[in-house]
C-alpha cells in the first residue's frame, strides 16, 4: 500500500489553477452584475461547504458507532474537514454582498416591514456575522481534536484515546446538530425571512449527507493506489447502500415539509413553494424529484449496482449535480424574482470554489497517508464482509 494516491496528485494543481482562473473570471462578474454575482456566490459557497460539514457531521458518527468498515473512508473525512478554515474566508464575499442577498440586512426595508422589525433582534448584520464566525470556530475545533486524538491513537494504540473521541463525537453530533441547523435557517431559510419551517435544517443535512457519501465515493475510486488497492467490492456496497439510505432520507424529509406546508394551507408558509413553482421554476423542480430520488431510488436498489464500481461511479455523479441543483433550488427563486435563468456567473463561481476546495483537500491529503496503516484496527477493516 503506497501513502500517496497518485490520482490525488495530478488533480490537486490543476484545481487549484482552475479555481483561481475562475475567480478571476467570476470577479469580472462581480462588477458588471454584483446583485448576481452574490447569489450565484452564495450557491456555489452553499454547495461545497455542504461536503466540509458533512463530512465532520460523518466523522463523527464513524467514531462514535465505530463501525470498523469506516476506517478506511476516515482519511478522506478528516481531509475535507480540515477545509474549513478556508472556507471561513470564503464567507468575507458573502458577508461584502448582504445587501444584495438578506432583505432583513437593509435599513429601508426594515423600516416598512412589521414582521422582520419583530425579528429584527435575531435578523441583523452584526449578530448574523458573530454567529457565523462562533459557527466555524465550533467546527473547525471539532475537527482538530479528531484528527489529533486520531493521529495519537495511531501512534500509541492507547484505548483510552478512543473513548476520548468517542465522547468527544457525542458531542459534537448535539453541537453539529444545533449549529448546522442555526447555520441553514441563517444562510438560506432567512432570504425569505417571511417564511419558516421547523425542518429545514433536517433537509439541509440530509442533502449534505448525500452530498458526502458521493464525494467518498469518486475519491476512493481515484485515490489509486492507495486507496484502491484496499476497498473492496465490500466496501464499496457498504457505500452504496449509506448513499441510498441518505437519498430515501432526503426524499423523506423533504416530502414531509411539502406535505406538512400543503395540508396547512398557510399563506406564509405555500410563498416558499409557490416561488419554485412559477416564473419557469416548474421543470427545475420536478427535475429535483426524479433526480434526487426517483431515479436513484431505483438505480441504488440493485445489489449488483452497488457491487459494481463503474455504476456507483455514475451513480455518486448524478448525485453530486441533483444536489448542486438542489442547492440552486433553495437559493435562487428566494433572491431573483424574474425567473429562472441560468448565467455564466453562476457556473463560473460554482468552478472557482469547487477548484479552491478541491485543491486544497489535495493538499492536505499528502499530509497523512490515506490509509491509516498504523491504526490497530485496520486488518479487522480490510476483512470486511457484508451479511
Amino acid at each position: 500500500m503506497t501513502d500517496r494516491p497518485s490520482a490525488l496528485n495530478r488533480f490537486e494543481k490543476p484545481a487549484l489553477v482552475v479555481g483561481i482562473v475562475g475567480l478571476v473570471l467570476s470577479a469580472i462578474g462581480g462588477f458588471l452584475q454584483p446583485p448576481h454575482f452574490f447569489q450565484a456566490y452564495l450557491v456555489a459557497y452553499i454547495f461545497w461547504a455542504s461536503i466540509a460539514l458533512g463530512s465532520i457531521a460523518l466523522l463523527a458518527i464513524q467514531y462514535l458507532t465505530g463501525g470498523v468498515w469506516g476506517v478506511l473512508i476516515r482519511r478522506p473525512l478528516e481531509s475535507a474537514a480540515k477545509t474549513l478554515p478556508l472556507l471561513l474566508i470564503g464567507f468575507v464575499p458573502i458577508f461584502l454582498g448582504m445587501r444584495h442577498l438578506y432583505s432583513w440586512s437593509r435599513h429601508d426595508v426594515m423600516e416598512h416591514d412589521v414582521l422582520l422589525q419583530k425579528k429584527a433582534a435575531y435578523l441583523n448584520v452584526p449578530f448574523f456575522s458573530a454567529r457565523t464566525i462562533v459557527f466555524f470556530i465550533l467546527w473547525i475545533a471539532i475537527g482538530y481534536l479528531l484528527t489529533k486524538w486520531d493521529r495519537e491513537y495511531e501512534d500509541t494504540g492507547n484505548p483510552r484515546l478512543i473513548l476520548r473521541i468517542r465522547k468527544v463525537s457525542a458531542a459534537a453530533l448535539l453541537i453539529m446538530t444545533l449549529t448546522l441547523t442555526f447555520a441553514s435557517v441563517d444562510w438560506m431559510m432567512s432570504l425569505e425571512p417571511h417564511w419558516y419551517s421547523t425542518i429545514f435544517g433536517v433537509y439541509f443535512f440530509a442533502g449534505s449527507v448525500v452530498a458526502v457519501f458521493a464525494t467518498l465515493i469518486l475519491l476512493a475510486l481515484a485515490a489509486r493506489p492507495a486507496l484502491g488497492e484496499v476497498v473492496t467490492a465490500e466496501h464499496f456496497h457498504d457505500l452504496g447502500k449509506l448513499l441510498f439510505a441518505f437519498v430515501v432520507f432526503w426524499a423523506y424529509i423533504a416530502f414531509s415539509q411539502f406535505m406538512l406546508i400543503w395540508y396547512g394551507n398557510l399563506p406564509e408558509e405555500t410563498i416558499w413553494f409557490a416561488h419554485r413553482l412559477e416564473h419557469g421554476w416548474e421543470p427545475v423542480t420536478v427535475a429535483l424529484v426524479l433526480g434526487h430520488f426517483v431515479i436513484p431510488f431505483f438505480f441504488l436498489l440493485s445489489r449488483g449496482a452497488k457491487r459494481n464500481r463503474i455504476a456507483l461511479a455514475v451513480a455518486a455523479v448524478w448525485m453530486l449535480v441533483v444536489h448542486a441543483v438542489d442547492v440552486y433550488w433553495l437559493v435562487m427563486p428566494a433572491v431573483e424574482r424574474g425567473g429562472f435563468h441560468f448565467l455564466w456567473v453562476d457556473l463560473l463561481n460554482w468552478i472557482a470554489v469547487g477548484g479552491l476546495a478541491l485543491g486544497a483537500l489535495g493538499l492536505l491529503a499528502r499530509r497523512r497517508a490515506l490509509v491509516p496503516v498504523a491504526d490497530p484496527r485496520l486488518p479487522e477493516s480490510l476483512s470486511f464482509e457484508n451479511m
